[in-house]
């Protein structure tokens, strides 16, 4: 027998199949970003909202034989299958047998293949005695029907818009870090509660007809600190009447205690709420902008830019530069950029990112790109330069581009006094205040105009200036009429937004015009 059960259990270790259909129905469950997922949800959503339907319809009237069999039977059915599957994938147990069998092979001990399915039997047996495990099984049971209605709470379980059970799992994390608050206003509470009805059912269990247990002197005690006041159980002496109003000034006092316990713990998460929710819009783009800092820089970058830029989000760790953010109107988060775990937020597998580096602090640009780098080789990371000198370790850190307003201001303010003519113009193409403006024509692989001589393109004609071709890391200033484009070549060019659109519209489908 211990043979045989190890056979099998070597046999499921290694069949392809069985680790397939176990992952298949681990990914259908758990996994959020299975395309099944969704209809499993909606699914078992369905079949919970009709049983409760049908449910509180047969309280006053009969159901039909087939809907009943459906409730029954159908529903219970599935619900059965979704609990053994959640049973079966909770842990591995031919994994478990495995590696204590391993263990055992490499010490030189006998094998007891008992003592390993013992402990993985404990394990779904654990899972067995979990709250939702258990709603799960009563679900199950027809007999029970009285109890299905809470298979409601599985909704907030199983329901696929994450809005719902993360708000749930964060108001009960609120709940957990004020546990200290909370467990000892609770206890605050029973000391008053049965205090006051021991005394209230001391004093009037002979003169009120009302209370004759001490049940009755507790039920008045929760009653009347609740303020709620049915009116059932009154006091009918002078010490009574004034016992009740000391438990109505400690039932006020214990709500607004309470209140402001969960009001605090809410304020201090806040923050974090907001910003989990501007990082779930932001994962649902297919590419957006994080700007790391809110200086001038910044500023200064949207202002020029925010028509064009649509999902993007500022991260700053001082809360004067984010306060200042958000009264400008700007989508901002309260949060360290330099930390992985900030970044690690955004799903860099799934979305293009383009990272601008844009605080003070060359130290903490180096550590935002050599963090975003390990999370994605992917992210576009585009990097400013405090000090020149600190170049090369941005570019071992693995910037894509560097910025070094620096030496760009330096640039101008002498191109300013030596050449103030082409500093006006330079400026004025660069700010958006010139008729011409500065285009980058981005060529993809499957772009028509590849292997296309420069001379066919005829820029002229379209009223154009060509100035160079991108190429990797270099740059071809006024290449020859017979260069050839070639796949991810960037071509600059100048002139009007009309221009640039009419040489869209000849070549259209063929290339992509980016600001």
């Amino acid at each position: 027998m211990r043979d045989k059960l190890l056979s099998l259990v070597l046999f499921l270790h290694r069949s392809p199949k069985y680790k397939t259909y176990k992952q298949f129905a681990r990914n259908i469950l758990f996994n959020e970003e299975n395309v099944y997922k969704r209809y499993f949800d909606l699914t078992i959503i369905f079949l919970v909202i009709s049983s409760v339907i049908i449910l509180v319809y047969e309280v006053k009237y009969s159901v039909p034989q087939w809907l009943d069999n459906y409730d029954i039977y159908f529903v219970s059915f599935v619900f059965a299958i979704e609990y053994l599957l959640r049973l079966w994938v909770y842990n591995d147990l031919s994994e478990i047998i495995i590696a204590e069998y391993n263990d055992a092979k490499f010490l030189q001990k006998d094998f007891n293949i008992y003592s390993a399915l013992k402990t993985g039997l404990s394990q779904k047996l654990k899972y067995v005695f979990t709250p939702s495990a258990i709603v799960d099984l009563l679900a199950i049971l027809p007999a029970y029907r009285p109890l299905r209605i809470l298979r409601v709470f599985i909704l907030f379980r199983v329901f696929k818009l994450l809005r719902y059970t993360k708000s749930i799992n964060q108001f009960i994390d609120v709940l957990v870090n004020k546990k200290f608050e909370l467990l000892t206003l609770l206890f605050l509470l029973l000391f008053i509660v049965f205090t006051s009805g021991i005394a209230i059912y001391i004093l009037e269990a002979e003169k009120n007809v009302n209370i004759d247990t001490l049940f009755d002197g507790i039920y008045w005690a929760v009653v009347t600190m609740a303020t709620v006041g049915y009116g059932d159980i009154a006091p009918v002496t002078d010490i009574g009447r004034a016992i009740s109003i000391l438990i109505i000034i400690s039932g006020i006092a214990m709500i607004s205690f309470v209140t402001s316990v969960i009001v605090s713990a809410f304020s201090e998460r806040l923050n974090e709420l907001k910003d989990n929710r501007i990082i779930e819009q932001m994962n649902k783009s297919k590419s957006f902008l994080i700007v790391c800092g809110y200086g001038q820089l910044t500023k200064m970058f949207f202002r020029q830019n925010r028509r064009t830029i649509e999902n993007y989000v500022i991260i700053d760790n001082d809360i004067s530069r984010v306060e200042a953010a958000k009264k400008d109107g700007y989508t901002v988060m309260h949060d360290n950029a330099s930390s992985f775990e900030t970044l690690n937020r955004f799903d860099a597998k799934n979305c293009d990112i383009i990272l601008l580096c844009m605080t003070a602090s060359d130290v903490e640009n180096i550590y935002i790109t050599l963090n975003a780098k390990s999370i994605s080789r992917k992210i576009k990371v585009i990097a400013r330069v405090n000090d020149p000198l600190n170049l090369d370790k941005f570019n071992y850190a693995g910037a894509d581009e560097t910025l070094m307003p620096g030496k760009v201001a330096n640039t101008m303010i002498y191109m300013a006094i030596t050449q103030p003519t082409m500093y006006k113009a330079i400026h004025a193409i660069l700010t958006g205040k010139s008729i011409a403006n500065i285009d980058e024509i981005h060529v993809h692989h499957s772009h028509g105009i590849v292997d296309t001589q420069l001379k066919d393109l005829d820029f002229k004609s379209s009223k154009l200036l060509f100035i160079g071709i991108q190429r990797g890391n270099e740059f071809i200033f006024n290449p020859s009429s017979s260069e050839v484009i070639q796949p991810y070549d960037i071509l600059l060019v100048m002139g009007r937004k009309i221009s640039l659109e009419y040489f869209k519209s000849i070549h259209k489908g063929n290339i992509s015009v980016k600001k």
